[in-house]
């Protein structure tokens, strides 16, 4: 049951959002699911993050550069606060998407996600004034991005309560900008809502058991002719060829399909959407993935075969990462 002694963030700036009519059954929707969301006896430690980003101190950003790789705000802050500053970020560890500069403070996320961003930047639509939503967007750096590229909203959702937390320590310095970071699933947006111009899926197929039906719920959220922009893995081969793990993939228990790029393309195909194309292809090194001061778990390095780096610890072919374009009908 949701436990209504708890004190929600502020979203009242999205609930009365009016730039896109289509969003409104949603939006009236929003407030049930998110109290449900935070109040969930499993997220037990967001009052620890609550109390944390209560006692962020109010400093005023004398500048913000979204578009910077590690993304900047500054402002007037001494030493001594700036001390107090780290401690209480650093109390949201671990920092997994990122990087980001507050105060003269660099958080030094485990994913160099400014990397990504350039992989796809120059092959999706300009962003200017869209309606943007940013599926399984961790802690929003790429949405913070996505802002700084001119979009006019931008929705991420991520079920993990941390990443919301870091999300909001981030827009706590930042400022008032059109962008939020909901603690919710795509399942948990109403089916066939047709009301974004552009959908991100970056780093989510391969956790669905039914790759279908994600993009059937992607092209649910777009507009007719939006855009949706996919990341995923993949491996080599045909059309057809599919991996499925056994057990774990690079320790991962939640991954469940890995196809070639031909067969995620015919998928799309048979999804509905038009134009299907591959803009990029990368294997991810440990230049872009690693345990870093902000995220000291384990990370990709832990994660490859240490004779041969192209193998997984379970002798499947090492993380290739591909960015696909598609727009709905």
């Amino acid at each position: 049951m949701p436990n209504h002694n708890l004190r929600l963030p502020d979203y009242s700036g999205l609930f009365s959002e009016s730039r896109r009519p289509e969003l409104r059954p949603w939006l009236q929707r929003l407030p049930t699911q998110l109290g449900a969301a935070f109040g969930s006896e499993r997220h037990g430690d967001w009052p620890v993050w609550q109390a944390t980003l209560d006692s962020l101190p109010g400093i005023k950003a004398s500048e913000v550069d979204l578009d910077a790789d590690s993304i900047l705000i500054g402002g007037g802050c001494g030493e001594d606060e700036r001390g107090r500053i780290e401690t209480l970020l650093r109390r949201l560890h671990p920092w997994r998407k990122g990087p980001y500069t507050i105060h003269g403070i660099h958080i030094d996320t485990e994913w160099r996600s400014n990397l990504k961003w350039h992989r796809l930047e120059n092959h999706i639509q300009p962003l200017d004034g869209r309606t943007v939503l940013d599926v399984g967007c961790g802690n929003g750096y790429h949405a913070w991005r996505m802002i700084g590229c001119g979009a006019g909203l931008v929705i991420g959702i991520d079920p993990t309560l941390l990443s919301v937390a870091q999300f909001l320590a981030v827009k706590h310095f930042a400022g008032d900008f059109p962008v939020y970071v909901l603690p919710l699933g795509i399942e948990d947006i109403l089916p066939n809502l047709r009301a974004f111009d552009t959908v991100f899926s970056m780093g989510v197929l391969y956790h669905r058991r039914s790759p279908f039906d994600h993009l059937l719920e992607l092209k649910g959220c777009l507009r007719s002719g939006g855009e949706l922009v996919l990341e995923t893995l993949v491996i080599e081969g045909e059309s057809g060829r599919t991996l499925v793990p056994e057990d774990r993939y690079a320790r991962m228990r939640n991954v469940w399909f890995i196809p070639s790029c031909p067969t995620l393309l015919s998928w799309l195909k048979r999804c509905g959407y038009r134009n299907g194309r591959v803009v990029d292809v990368t294997r991810t090194t440990t230049n872009e993935q690693r345990s870093t001061d902000w995220m000291r778990f384990q990370s990709l390095p832990d994660f490859l075969d240490p004779v041969n780096p192209e193998l997984t610890v379970e002798g499947l072919p090492a993380p290739v990462r591909a960015v696909f374009i598609a727009e709905s009908p």
